[in-house]
């Protein structure tokens, strides 16, 4: 897998005197069809969520509050993306290993996933990860 599938997504922004509201549908707006969200929180300022890669699974990775980094690596390069804005995402396809790091104190990552939880799509060790896409 290379960085060319790796975008920024712009949500829907609708901007209003009482504040702004962003959405996500199952419309053409997410590069796949959404069957899983979930999110982070509660990490502490300046800490990191390790890393791992999917075998299968594509995921768009919003800011919801406040800022971190996303960290990615196809097995060649490393890439880091800073994330701080609730009205964009990252789409990180498949077979790409990420880190989230440089958190903001009361950050909320939300993940948006292509398919629901599955242990075995997970790749837990960069080296497995780098053998496979370098094969």
């Amino acid at each position: 897998m290379s960085f060319d599938k790796v975008k920024k997504i712009d949500l829907p922004k609708i901007c209003d005197r009482r504040g702004n509201l962003s959405f996500i549908e199952n419309d053409g707006l997410l590069p796949f069809h959404l069957n899983r969200t979930y999110w982070l929180y509660d990490v502490p300022g300046g800490k990191k969520r390790f890393g791992h890669a999917f075998h299968k699974q594509e995921e768009v990775i919003i800011a919801l509050s406040g800022s971190f980094d996303i960290v990615l690596n196809d097995g060649k390069e490393e890439r880091r993306y800073h994330m701080c804005r609730s009205y964009y995402g990252l789409y990180v396809p498949q077979m790409m290993w990420r880190e989230l790091d440089n958190f903001s104190t009361n950050s909320i990552a939300l993940i948006l996933a292509s398919t629901p939880y599955s242990p075995e799509d997970y790749i837990e060790n960069f080296e497995d990860f780098k053998s496979i896409v370098n094969k």
